[in-house]
C-alpha cells in the first residue's frame, strides 16, 4: 500500500495543535521530531551508544504523519494547510510553516525509524529495549521489549514516559487498568508487568490494535491484556481502578464524563499528551467534572496530570 508522508517544520508551541489537526485528518498517529528531547537523550547517558549528532535548530520541530494516498489526499492537504494558516487566530506560532509531502511504500515506513530507537530507562525499574537489540537488565528491572511497527510509541518521548513513572507510582497488585489510545501498547504491557490483574487496552486504528496484540505476545502479557478496536472508552467493560490516556488536551477534556463514570470511585485518572499551555484548561476540566488533581508532572513542555474523584 502506498502512503503519503505529510511533513510540517513548527515550533513547540503548535506542536498538539499541529497534531489535533492530523488526528481530524484521519492519521491514526505522528512522529515528533524534537531536537530538545534529542538532545536530552544524547546528554542523560541512558543510551548505551547513540551517533545522532547534537541539534542545533532546537526551536523547529517537526511533525509527520501518514495518510493513504487515494482520491482524498487532495483534499486533506488543502485542508491541513488552510489549518496551518490559520493557528494565528488561536494565538500560536506556526514556526516556519514548512510543509512537505512525499509518497512512502509501507515496508519503508514501517522500519526506516529503527536506527534511532535503543534501550532506555524510563523510570526506576522499567526499561524499553527494542524487539531487535539487546539488552542486559540489572537485578530489579523490569523490561519491556518492543516493536512499535507503524503505531508510533516507543517510550523515549516526554508524554509517554512521564506516564509510565505514573504507573509506577499508582498500580497496586490486582488492580484493573483502561489503556485509551493504546498505540504501540507500551502502557498496557507496562501495566500488566508493574501487577495489575487485568488491562484493557483500546484503539481506533486497526494497525496499533494488531501491533499492540505483538507486543503483548512478545511481553508474556497476552493472560493480562486484551487490545480491542474501539473509540476511547466504548471500546471497554466495566470500570477500572486505573484510566491512562496519553492523548493530546483536546481529546481527554472530551472523554472525561466517561472516565467518571468508568473510574471506580477510589480510582486514578493518568492523563498526558498535554502541552504546558493548555494545563490550565485540562485542570479546568477535571474540576468540573468532579475530579481533584493530585499530581501535576511537567518536562519537556509536555504535562501530565494525576487525579481522582474529589468525593475521596
Amino acid at each position: 500500500m502506498k502512503w503519503a508522508e505529510i511533513s510540517i517544520q513548527t515550533s513547540h508551541e503548535a506542536t498538539e495543535a499541529v497534531a489535533n489537526v492530523f488526528h481530524d485528518l484521519g492519521a491514526s498517529g505522528v512522529v515528533i521530531e524534537d531536537p530538545e528531547l534529542i538532545n536530552s537523550y544524547r546528554r542523560s547517558g541512558t543510551w548505551d551508544y547513540c551517533d545522532i549528532p547534537e541539534e542545533t535548530e532546537t526551536e523547529v520541530v517537526t511533525i509527520k504523519a501518514y495518510l493513504p494516498v487515494d482520491e482524498l489526499l487532495d483534499d486533506k492537504l488543502r485542508v491541513f494547510e488552510e489549518s496551518v494558516n490559520r493557528l494565528h487566530e488561536h494565538n500560536l506560532d506556526k514556526g516556519r510553516g514548512c510543509i512537505n509531502c512525499r509518497e512512502v511504500q509501507e515496508e519503508d515506513w514501517a522500519s526506516s525509524w529503527k536506527e534511532y530507537f535503543h534501550p532506555v530507562r524510563i523510570s526506576e525499574h522499567i526499561v524499553i529495549k527494542p524487539s531487535w537489540e539487546d539488552y542486559v537488565p540489572l537485578t530489579d528491572d523490569i523490561v519491556i521489549e518492543l516493536d512499535p511497527g507503524m503505531a508510533f510509541g516507543t517510550g523515549t518521548h516526554h508524554t509517554t514516559s512521564m506516564c509510565i513513572r505514573c504507573l509506577e507510582e499508582s498500580i497496586k497488585p490486582g488492580n484493573i487498568v483502561f489503556d485509551v489510545g493504546t498505540g504501540s501498547g507500551i502502557l498496557a504491557v507496562a501495566a500488566a508487568k508493574l501487577g495489575a490483574a487485568h488491562v484493557q487496552a483500546v484503539d481506533l486504528d486497526p494497525v496499533a490494535v494488531r501491533v499492540a496484540r505483538e507486543n503483548v505476545v512478545i511481553n508474556q502479557v497476552a493472560a493480562t491484556v486484551e487490545v480491542a478496536h474501539g473509540d476511547l472508552l466504548t471500546g471497554v467493560q466495566g470500570k477500572a481502578d486505573v484510566i491512562v490516556a496519553n492523548i493530546i488536551a483536546d481529546i481527554i477534556i472530551k472523554m472525561l464524563p466517561d472516565v467518571r463514570t468508568r473510574l471506580a470511585d477510589d480510582g486514578l485518572f493518568i492523563a498526558s499528551g498535554i502541552i504546558s499551555e493548555r494545563l490550565s484548561d485540562v485542570t479546568a476540566a477535571l474540576i468540573d467534572n468532579g475530579f481533584a488533581v493530585d499530581k501535576v508532572i511537567e518536562e519537556g513542555g509536555w504535562v501530565a496530570i494525576v487525579a481522582g474523584s474529589d468525593s475521596r
